[in-house]
């Protein structure tokens, strides 16, 4: 563990220079509120998500369908809740769906997203990982556009296959081997803040062992990624392209890097802007339900036919399909309705005096920029009519930012560089612990705090991590419980 000081330098700045700081950043957020609509939003707190706000605050906080819809609806997201809960295995069963692997990381969607959360990080070095998943690439760009992958193990490890016994109930001439085992170590150090503060910080630091197909190719990137939250996806999908674009234009004549990410629409064939994703390097719900089928847990769909077998896997090549496609359209369809209809856990404490005082750190710190907490959904969106003209707080721009060196991972993935991650929603973020018991936050589940993440931020958010870290212990604790309110 080796110790260094963070911001050591703040308490020699003179006030006056801090006060000018921030003004000029509630400047900029100004500007960028009146962009959303929202300099003089009024009214209750707590309404999250317009009509998407539900007051929930239990384990089933994030599982909640939007209120008020139509019995057809309902019956359709009861089936889509079920695709999401659903094993598969590798042949057909009274208790399992036919089709998993032959690689894969987990049986299931809820495997991952417990409860419809977060992943968690491994806490033991002999535990491999689940819920946080390994994206692999060689140097270069794929005809798309895209990260190049690995020649032998494709776009991701999969660290789990249809080896038997149960419940693979078979394989087809000979087990299928894992890709590799995969762990985390952890390495810490301790930031000591202006006023004394001692913090420690980890790193996680990946064990890659028993690859199956020989060493990675030369210069491959790896990256860390944990299942993210589901709730108010479908919000999100809802914002408008020309939002987020003029977002981002405006942030960059304000002095911040802010961009959106241009991703290749698999679906429907083209360029489009990227939303979801630590990189926002998928366009929409579908993709982003074919693409973890795909590579979480082999199944195969209309928008990825093949299976999940690299050419040097033979044995992997060899099994037969459970189907073809394997993720059944009208099942695909269910669970994308189910995941765009999530509802958002309404805000707690909101009037609490020590809440509303952080919202106000929050903002002079400058974290409003990125964590925009206004936007407006489109005015008509025919995929599900409720999430239209709804005006949403989700603390998020869905943009790409400079993160600095110690959040970055070296890959970079379409218009993504590689210190760039898109920023994460905030909304339900204190009842992550409630629903499934884990607080892992950042893009590789490293901070275990909010103040932890926010002293990872550097590069751009570099300004208000210092703000934060020179604030007097109670004005940090008061911002912190403002973020645990939404």
């Amino acid at each position: 563990m080796r110790a260094t000081r963070l911001c050591g330098t703040f308490t020699r700045r003179p006030a006056r220079r801090h006060a000018r700081s921030l003004a000029v950043t509630g400047t900029a957020l100004a500007a960028l509120l009146t962009l959303a609509g929202a300099a003089d939003v009024d009214g209750d707190a707590s309404i999250t998500a317009g009509a998407l706000t539900v007051a929930r605050f239990d384990q089933d906080a994030y599982l909640q369908p939007a209120p008020h819809l139509p019995i057809t609806v309902l019956r359709a997201l009861q089936r889509g809740r079920k695709h999401f809960d659903k094993t598969w295995a590798s042949v057909s069963s009274l208790q399992f769906e036919w089709g998993l692997g032959p690689t894969f990381n987990a049986k299931s969607c809820a495997e991952c997203h417990v409860r419809g959360g977060r992943g968690r990080v491994p806490e033991s070095a002999t535990e491999q990982l689940h819920s946080v998943v390994v994206r692999v690439s060689v140097p270069g760009t794929s005809p798309d556009g895209g990260p190049v992958p690995d020649p032998a193990y494709g776009a991701q490890l999969q660290n789990d296959a249809l080896r038997g016994p149960f419940p693979d109930f078979a394989y087809h001439t000979a087990p299928v081997p894992p890709e590799a085992a995969l762990y985390v170590d952890w390495d810490t150090h301790v930031v000591t803040l202006p006023d004394g503060t001692a913090v420690e910080l980890r790193r996680p630091r990946l064990r890659v062992e028993h690859l199956a197909f020989g060493p990675l190719a030369p210069g491959t990137m790896t990256s860390l990624r944990i299942a993210q939250p589901l709730h108010g996806t479908g919000l999100l999908e809802a914002v408008p392209e020309s939002t987020l674009v003029e977002l981002a234009a405006r942030q960059r004549r304000l002095g911040f890097g802010g961009h959106p990410n241009r991703v290749h629409d698999d679906v429907n064939g083209g360029m489009t802007l990227g939303r979801f994703g630590w990189k926002a390097g998928q366009p929409g719900i579908r993709q982003q339900i074919a693409l973890a089928s795909f590579e979480d847990m082999g199944l195969t769909s209309r928008t990825y036919r093949q299976q999940n077998c690299p050419p040097v896997q033979k044995i992997c090549a060899m099994q037969t399909p459970g189907n073809d496609p394997e993720l059944v359209v009208t099942d695909w369809d269910e669970l994308e309705l189910w995941t765009r209809a999530l509802a958002v856990p309404a805000r707690r404490n909101a009037s609490d005096p020590d809440v509303i005082r952080g919202e106000s750190l929050f903002t002079d710190a400058g974290c409003a920029i990125c964590h925009a907490p206004v936007l407006h959904t489109a005015e008509r969106f025919p995929a599900l009519p409720q999430l239209a003209a709804q005006t949403i707080h989700p603390y998020t721009d869905l943009l790409l930012h400079d993160m600095g060196d110690g959040l970055a991972d070296g890959r970079p993935e379409f218009a993504a560089g590689p210190r760039d991650w898109r920023t994460p929603a905030l909304w339900g973020l204190g009842l992550s612990g409630t629903v499934n018991g884990s607080r892992a936050m950042l893009h590789d589940g490293r901070a275990r705090t909010v103040g932890e993440a926010i002293l990872w931020h550097g590069g751009e958010a570099a300004r208000s991590r210092d703000a934060f870290a020179r604030m007097p212990a109670a004005d940090r604790d008061a911002l912190v419980r403002f973020v645990e309110s939404l």
